[in-house]
C-alpha cells in the first residue's frame, strides 16, 4: 500500500511526477522555461473542464485559492494601466501580458492545481526524491567540469526563441567562474547559482516529507548538493532557519514548549546585547562574504524605491527597465521580488502579492497547530517570504511550481486531503 501510494495515479499526478523526473532531460534540452507554464495552464485547463462538467464544485475551491487568483489577476490589471500611463504600445503590452502567464499566473495556477485536482502529496515527494538520485549521480561531472577543461556552457538551445527572455534560461551551463575570486560556482538547472539555491532548500523539504528512509536519504542529499554548491549565502540561512522556525510556530499551543522556552527567554534579555553585536558582525559577515554582490543589490534597489515614490506611485513604470553601468546594467528592481514589484506595477502590484502571502503564512500557521500537511506548506509558504527578499518570485515560478503545488493540497480542508 505503502508503494502505491507513491505511484501517480490520476492524470494530474503523472504529468505534475513526470515532469520533475525529466527536469535534468528538459535543463539539457532547453526546455524547463516552456515546461513549467505549460504545465501550469494544462493543470489550471484540466481544473476548468472538471468545472465545467460539474466533477468539481467551486464552492469546494478555498477561499486562500480564490484570494490568489483575484491577487494575480490584479498584476495583469495594473500591468494595462502602467502601460497605459506610459503609453508603451500595443506591441509591449502585450508582450508583457504573455510574461505575466509565464510568471505572476502561475503563482495562482499551481496552488490552484493542487487544491482542486485530485493531487496526492506521496508521489510528489516521490518523485522529488527520484530526481535527487539522479542529481546524486550526475553530480561528479558538475564538480569535475572546471578542473578538467570541459566548457562552460555546453550549448543554448534554440527552444530561446520560443520563450522570448534571455539566453540564460535556456543555456546548459556546466559551471561559471566567479568573478574576482575565480573560483568555480554551479547553477545547475537554473538560470543563476542562488536561484539554483533555492531549489535545493525545497526540494529538502519536500524530500524530508517522504516516509521512505532510503528514497528520502537521497531526496536530501540531492537537495543539500544543490543548495551548498550553489553556494547561495540565502539558501544557507534558508535551510537553518525554515525548519526550526516552522517547528516552533506549529507548536505555539502547546503549552509545555512555554515552560520550556521561558528561561531561553530570560537569558535571551540577560544576554541581548551581545546577541545583538553577534547578530551585526554576521550580518557584515555575509555582506562582505560577496561584497560586489550585495553592493549591486543594494543600489538597485534605491533605485527601485527613489524612481517607483517620484514616478510612478500607484501603478508602476509597467516594464522592466535596465540600471545604469554603475549596477552592470541589471534590471531596476531584480533580486528582489519587492523592489521589482513596486517599480513596475507600483504599490498595487506588492499589495496584490503581499496579501495572498499573508493569508496563506497566517491559514497555514493555524491549521499547522494539529495538521502535519500543512506544516509542510508552511514551511514552503515561509521559503517562499524569505526568497522575496532574495530573489524574483515571478521569473522563478517556473521551476518552484512543485512548492505551489504542494501549498494548494495543505489548503485545502483536511478532510479532502484524508479522503484524497
Amino acid at each position: 500500500m505503502v508503494e502505491t501510494a507513491n505511484h501517480p495515479q490520476t492524470a494530474a499526478e503523472r504529468l505534475i511526477v513526470r515532469t520533475i523526473q525529466w527536469t535534468w532531460i528538459l535543463w539539457l534540452i532547453g526546455g524547463l522555461y516552456i515546461a513549467g507554464p505549460a504545465l501550469g495552464w494544462i493543470l489550471a485547463a484540466m481544473a476548468a473542464v472538471g468545472l465545467y462538467l460539474d466533477r468539481i464544485k467551486a464552492s469546494a475551491v478555498p477561499a486562500t485559492i480564490w484570494v490568489w487568483i483575484a491577487g494575480m489577476l490584479a498584476m495583469l490589471i495594473i500591468l494595462w494601466i502602467g502601460h497605459a500611463n506610459f503609453e508603451l504600445g500595443l506591441g509591449k503590452t502585450i508582450k508583457s501580458s504573455v510574461g505575466w502567464a509565464k510568471g505572476w499566473a502561475l503563482i495562482a495556477l499551481f496552488p490552484l492545481a493542487g487544491a482542486m485536482l485530485q493531487v496526492r502529496p506521496e508521489p510528489v515527494y516521490r518523485a522529488v526524491c527520484q530526481l535527487g538520485l539522479q542529481t546524486v549521480i550526475i553530480m561528479p561531472i558538475f564538480i569535475a567540469a572546471p578542473f578538467i577543461g570541459l566548457p562552460e556552457q555546453l550549448w543554448v538551445s534554440p527552444l530561446k526563441f520560443l520563450g522570448g527572455s534571455g539566453p540564460e534560461y535556456f543555456a546548459a551551463q556546466l559551471y561559471t567562474i566567479e568573478p574576482g575570486a575565480g573560483t568555480p560556482r554551479w547553477q545547475f538547472f537554473a538560470p543563476w547559482s542562488p536561484a539554483a539555491g533555492m531549489m535545493g532548500v525545497i526540494y529538502v523539504l519536500l524530500s524530508a516529507q517522504e516516509k521512505h528512509l532510503g528514497w528520502k536519504t537521497i531526496g536530501i542529499m540531492g537537495g543539500l548538493l544543490l543548495a551548498v554548491l550553489s553556494q547561495s549565502r540565502v539558501a544557507l540561512v534558508a535551510l537553518l532557519f525554515v525548519i526550526p522556525f516552522v517547528w516552533g510556530a506549529s507548536r505555539m499551543g502547546k503549552g509545555h514548549l512555554w515552560l520550556i522556552a521561558a528561561p531561553a527567554v530570560l537569558a535571551l534579555g540577560i544576554l541581548g546585547p551581545v546577541i545583538v553585536e553577534f547578530v551585526n558582525t554576521a550580518m557584515t559577515d555575509f555582506a562582505s562574504a560577496r561584497a560586489d554582490s550585495s553592493r549591486v543589490r543594494a543600489i538597485l534597489g534605491r533605485i527601485a524605491i527613489h524612481r517607483w515614490e517620484t514616478e510612478a506611485y500607484w501603478f508602476g513604470h509597467g516594464i522592466v527597465e535596465n540600471g545604469p553601468h554603475l549596477v552592470e546594467y541589471m534590471p531596476i528592481g531584480s533580486h528582489h521580488s519587492w523592489y521589482g514589484l513596486l517599480f513596475v506595477k507600483g504599490l498595487l502590484g506588492a499589495v496584490s502579492l503581499a496579501v495572498p502571502l499573508a493569508i496563506t503564512f497566517i491559514f497555514l500557521l493555524v491549521n499547522a497547530q494539529s495538521e502535519k500537511l500543512a506544516r509542510g506548506g508552511l514551511r514552503l509558504a515561509v521559503t517562499l517570504v524569505l526568497y522575496s527578499f532574495a530573489e524574483n518570485l515571478e521569473m522563478l515560478a517556473y521551476l518552484y511550481w512543485p512548492a505551489l503545488v504542494m501549498i494548494g493540497i495543505a489548503l485545502k480542508p483536511a478532510s479532502e486531503n484524508e479522503i484524497a
